[in-house]
């Protein structure tokens, strides 16, 4: 028999415990006016859960960009953050060293901005009117109120749990309680897209700045994917964890008639200025591609794949993929014990593969290395695996992982056994003549759109990619107005 609790013991005592909790997490938030859910995080703890995921983001991105670029973004971050409601918050702004076109904001006031992004922007109200976009996210408590739920849901399966009895609840409850760390809903996107555009107005930026910038983002993801070849939807960029919806550029174009008095600064000489020399891309700390060959002048080596392989260059890997399903890995890996490859082959990095990888040293370009082979699956497919560890230094090992498709000819065996064998040092001289891509600024003198793209260090959709990167839309160019171009 169960005995039956008492009103202040047992299940009863977690159920006033709870009904505490969600009364006292309610509060009115100055920015929106509203009543906000943000139990268990007071505002106070924001900075320090902030500095904390901070380090995370540093792990994940690499030393941030300092320098003019870095000091002119923070500049502006701090004139729109001074008229927001909530003077608890310290704002920091960081330049993250990534092409991707991305900016976000997390709890304690850090907002971060990509090169890529700084790139795409044409003016400093458009910048200014990013930042004040993820300024609103940190107003609204958005992250903070997803947070709040996710620590509530981790809390009421443990009361859950306790009151029955039960650990398989708590696993099952608990499922749900990261929710916080996905991205925004689109209602959460509307009200950051109001919040921005009003302090936009307010710090004397031109409030369709917003709406213009969203435009170009939204070009630039089309163009992306018409290049790619992939279906809508496919890539990342700032849309990927800011959803766009059909409405969503006319609605902050509705937002900015409501600003409309007085003069409102665009400054797009000065912002155009300052980006002059910006990395475009990856950059030589990151390594870049051109055309089937991969340059890390940092760490001075390169190597070529096969014509019809695509290359995406990761923090931590770079891969690339054909259309029939090859695909080739590169990393790298450490060893402190002082093997040579065979023994840092067999041992460390195949130690779980199979026994009957047969391994074997080798020699590529004057570095002592081994490679070894064994039957595998890639995407579900057969494919045969091929392995090879270059000793870059001692310690230090160059890791190729090769996918072949068991019914892929000689040819394509072939080539990914010269992809390995051109894997080198690179020259002094190459270290010093080849370089990243950089935007670039000039002033329109009468050329034409055409004439003007030809200067783009792409290989193909020239004009396509100029009208993009200056938000041209279908308008040629104006003489006098200064643009952007992006050359070697």
């Amino acid at each position: 028999m169960v005995p039956v609790s008492s009103p202040k013991t047992g299940l009863w005592k977690y159920l006033i415990l709870g009904a505490a909790l969600l009364l006292g997490g309610c509060s009115t938030n100055p920015a929106t006016g509203e009543q906000q859910f943000t139990g268990l995080l007071p505002a106070g703890q924001e900075a320090s859960i902030g500095a904390s995921e901070h380090e995370k983001v540093r792990q994940t991105y690499g030393e941030f960009i300092t320098g003019p670029i870095a000091e002119y973004v923070n500049r502006i971050g701090q004139k729109v953050a001074s008229g927001t409601e909530r003077s608890d918050v310290q704002y920091k702004f960081y330049v993250i060293d990534s092409p991707i076109v991305n900016a976000f904001a997390i709890p304690g006031g850090y907002i971060y901005v990509s090169r890529g992004l700084l790139a795409l922007a044409n003016s400093e109200a458009e910048m200014a009117g990013v930042i004040a976009h993820e300024i609103g996210h940190i107003t609204a408590r958005h992250a903070a109120e997803r947070m709040s739920h996710g620590v509530l849901a981790g809390l009421g399966a443990a009361v859950l749990s306790a009151a029955t009895g039960s650990s398989a609840v708590g696993q099952i409850a608990n499922v749900g309680s990261d929710l916080y760390i996905k991205s925004y809903s689109r209602g959460q996107e509307t009200q950051a897209d109001e919040l921005g555009v009003r302090y936009l107005a307010t710090a004397g930026y031109d409030p369709n700045a917003m709406a213009g910038f969203l435009k170009s983002l939204d070009a630039q993801t089309k163009l992306d994917q018409k290049i790619a070849g992939a279906s809508e939807g496919a890539g990342f960029n700032y849309f990927s964890t800011h959803p766009v919806t059909g409405d969503r550029v006319t609605h902050a174009s509705a937002l900015a008639v409501n600003y409309g008095g007085g003069a409102k600064v665009d400054n797009r000489d000065v912002y155009l200025s300052m980006i002059n020399g910006l990395t475009y891309g990856d950059s030589e700390a990151q390594g870049f591609v051109r055309g089937n060959n991969f340059y890390h002048p940092k760490m001075g080596f390169t190597f070529s794949v096969p014509q019809g392989f695509e290359i995406q260059n990761n923090p931590n890997e770079l891969i690339a993929a054909s259309k029939d399903g090859s695909i080739i890995i590169l990393d790298a890996g450490r060893d402190d014990q002082g093997r040579d490859p065979l023994r840092y082959l067999t041992e460390n990095w195949m130690k779980n593969k199979p026994s009957s990888a047969q391994a074997e040293n080798v020699t590529i370009n004057g570095m002592p290395a081994a490679t070894a082979a064994f039957a595998g699956t890639a995407n579900g497919a057969p494919v045969i695996i091929r392995v090879v560890a270059i000793q870059w230094k001692p310690g230090q090992f160059f890791r190729f992982q090769m996918a072949i498709p068991q019914n892929a000819g000689t040819a394509a065996v072939e080539n990914m056994k010269r992809t390995t064998y051109s894997f080198r040092a690179m020259t002094e001289s190459e270290r010093a003549s080849v370089h990243a891509l950089k935007v670039r600024t000039f002033t329109a003198a009468g050329e034409s759109l055409a004439q003007a793209a030809a200067r783009m260090a792409f290989p193909t959709h020239k004009e396509e990619r100029f009208a993009v990167l200056n938000g041209l839309g279908g308008n040629g160019l104006t003489s006098g107005q200064i643009y952007k171009v992006v050359t070697e």
